[in-house]
């Protein structure tokens, strides 16, 4: 999955965790954070959730919380992230 591929499906599921309150083009316009756009503490608990689901992934936020910012920074984080089972999305495993 290219870069672009992550943050399009990311845009969608940020609009589908926030019951359509922000559209997919919303996310993908630059200068704006997922705060300022509306994205709620329970939206963001819901997206976790989803990306988990969606991209088969364990996400490790204990540091990394800014990540939920800005879509693009967020799509990096997930291609990074471990597979369930040990193996990083992007092929690499991950070590923090």
């Amino acid at each position: 999955m290219t870069a672009e591929e992550y943050t399009r499906r990311l845009a969608q599921l940020i609009s589908e965790v926030s019951d359509g309150e922000i559209t997919v083009e919303e996310v993908l316009a630059a200068g704006h954070s997922l705060s300022a756009l509306g994205l709620t503490s329970f939206a963001r608990i819901r997206l976790i959730d989803a990306i988990e689901h969606a991209f088969g992934v364990e996400m490790d936020l204990s540091d990394e919380l800014a990540s939920f910012e800005d879509v693009g920074t967020l799509s990096a984080l997930v291609a990074r992230a471990p597979a369930v089972g040990g193996t990083a999305v992007g092929g690499t495993a991950r070590a923090w």
